[in-house]
């Protein structure tokens, strides 16, 4: 299998390439089909550097969405830029939790795999995604601050996919005393990811080293005004956070009818295991439909959300014509 599609979602125009076929339904990336609307129509000034009081207002937007002060708050250009940034500001062994997004195995110099439940040495540090991906796991919030309460070290927790459905999050406990991070995204949930927009939260010292690191006007105009608005639609966060569950339980019952037992928490994209699923990727792909296969879990099929009941019903043939 090539990289292309094992390595990260996405590679559409690779798949083009390789498999030909037009109109083709992208359900590799967990990303809403169904994007924040009002972005396409918002206009921006390109010829001013972008204010620092508008990111301010950003980080402040965000902060109550997040639950937390605006002072833990700092936006990133996308959260790949801050896992990274964050893992070279802290010290010490660390771990990481795998299967996981490949850059937690990044973040520290010789950070290890554990595997889940196996936390690892709590006198280190922890990186973990919640919900998990590719597998969907979710851990409840009294399983996080149990977790949190157990460790000396640094628990670094990616929230990427958590806006879908928010009471698992653990953001609401970040604060001066403890040693939390947590990672949120912006493109995933709001369905925009050419925006490159994320946020870490975390103690007031941590967010000054940040600051540091990444300079002055670190987000483009175009992306502090969309997360702006997007983030104060409490209507369409609403409405989306309600379609979003409607569409993951349609998907779950046409692959159940297909014979596949389809697992994970997050409504934006679910996981099934099968004999071969390299050999369902190519078939899909044929049928102009991409998914997420894994080169190191060849069992392992992951599908976002289709986006109307048309492509459903094009995934349902495509499984089908087995």
């Amino acid at each position: 299998m090539s990289n292309p599609w094992t390595w990260h979602g996405g590679g559409l125009e690779a798949a083009k390439h390789r498999f030909g076929g037009d109109n083709w339904i992208d359900l590799s990336t967990g990303i809403n089909p169904h994007p924040w609307p009002d972005a396409a129509s918002m206009e921006f000034d390109w010829q001013r550097l972008p204010d620092t009081q508008d990111l301010a207002r950003l980080e402040a937007v965000a902060a109550g969405h997040f639950g937390v002060d605006a002072r833990h708050v700092c936006a990133v250009p996308g959260t790949e830029i801050g896992l990274r940034l964050v893992g070279a500001l802290v010290d010490g062994p660390a771990q990481h939790v795998a299967p996981g997004y490949r850059t937690h195995g990044a973040m520290v110099a010789g950070s290890a795999a554990v595997t889940w439940p196996d936390a690892g040495d709590p006198a280190g540090h922890l990186i973990l995604a919640n919900p998990n991906n590719p597998d969907g796991r979710a851990l409840a919030a009294g399983a996080m601050h149990d977790l949190l309460e157990r460790r000396t070290g640094w628990l670094l927790v990616d929230e990427a996919f958590a806006d879908a459905d928010p009471a698992s999050s653990i953001a609401a406990s970040v604060g001066d005393t403890r040693r939390l991070v947590v990672f949120r995204s912006f493109g995933k949930f709001f369905g925009l990811a050419g925006v490159r927009l994320g946020f870490v939260l975390a103690p007031s010292a941590l967010v000054a080293a940040l600051r540091e690191r990444l300079g002055a006007w670190p987000l483009s105009a175009a992306a502090i005004a969309i997360g702006t608005a997007a983030y104060a639609d409490a209507g369409w966060i609403a409405a989306a956070r309600q379609r979003l569950g409607e569409d993951a339980a349609a998907l779950d019952t046409m692959m159940v009818r297909r014979g596949h037992r389809p697992v994970g928490a997050c409504p934006l994209f679910r996981l099934i295991e099968v004999d071969d699923a390299h050999a369902l990727f190519e078939r899909l792909a044929r049928r102009a439909i991409l998914t997420r296969p894994f080169a190191d879990q060849p069992r392992w099929l992951r599908l976002g959300l289709p986006a109307d009941a048309d492509a459903l019903a094009r995934l349902d043939a495509a499984l089908a014509d087995g």
